[in-house]
């Protein structure tokens, strides 16, 4: 005879945690085929993707277990898992998004040239001639030496401003550039 989850829910609260792998094997295929959906996304590998489903209902799982206590309804423990499984799974969303996008900022880092220091006076106005925000991130960057993660635990900023800040740092020092190469070829 087939024991119903509010009778395994009981037995775990009552003191016998042992009947909690009973409510696993019995909700494990669904929970694993619900996370695979719901954490599948375009060029993922299946063996990513199933991974990655069965990290979510590892923690789904651990997270129930701990929990069931809060638990009103035993009766209701698959819906009161899938609840407890879209939770991990939007924090591993979360987490993916945030390494891919420090990711991408780090390679925009990585990418920005290093000039050699010059006697370039022009330069040397320009950069003065930024506002204060501006010019301390070109200076801790260019002439400290720092990477953009570096300035951002420097000025204790999020990494992101730092690479707009600089970004709206390279767009002013182009602008007066060019300016001042007109002008030049204008008088």
């Amino acid at each position: 005879m087939t024991e119903t989850d509010q009778f395994y829910v009981g037995r775990c609260l009552d003191g016998h945690p042992d009947d909690f792998r009973h409510l696993v094997r019995r909700y494990q295929p669904v929970l694993l085929a619900h996370l695979a959906g719901k954490l599948a996304n375009r060029g993922a590998g299946f063996r990513s993707v199933r991974d990655k489903a069965e990290e979510a209902a590892q923690e789904t799982f651990v997270r129930a277990y701990f929990k069931m206590d809060k638990l009103k309804k035993p009766e209701s423990f698959l819906a009161w898992l899938l609840g407890i499984a879209e939770n991990v799974a939007m924090e591993q969303q979360r987490k993916e998004q945030i390494r891919r996008k420090r990711e991408s900022v780090r390679a925009l880092c990585e990418e920005v040239p290093q000039p050699e220091l010059s006697q370039d006076y022009a330069l040397e106005a320009a950069i003065a001639g930024l506002p204060e925000a501006y010019r301390e991130v070109i200076l801790l960057r260019y002439y400290g030496g720092l990477s953009c993660g570096g300035i951002a635990e420097r000025l204790e900023t999020p990494l992101g401003t730092v690479t707009k800040t600089l970004s709206r740092a390279y767009a002013l020092l182009r602008d007066t550039l060019q300016r001042q190469t007109v002008n030049e070829v204008q008088a």
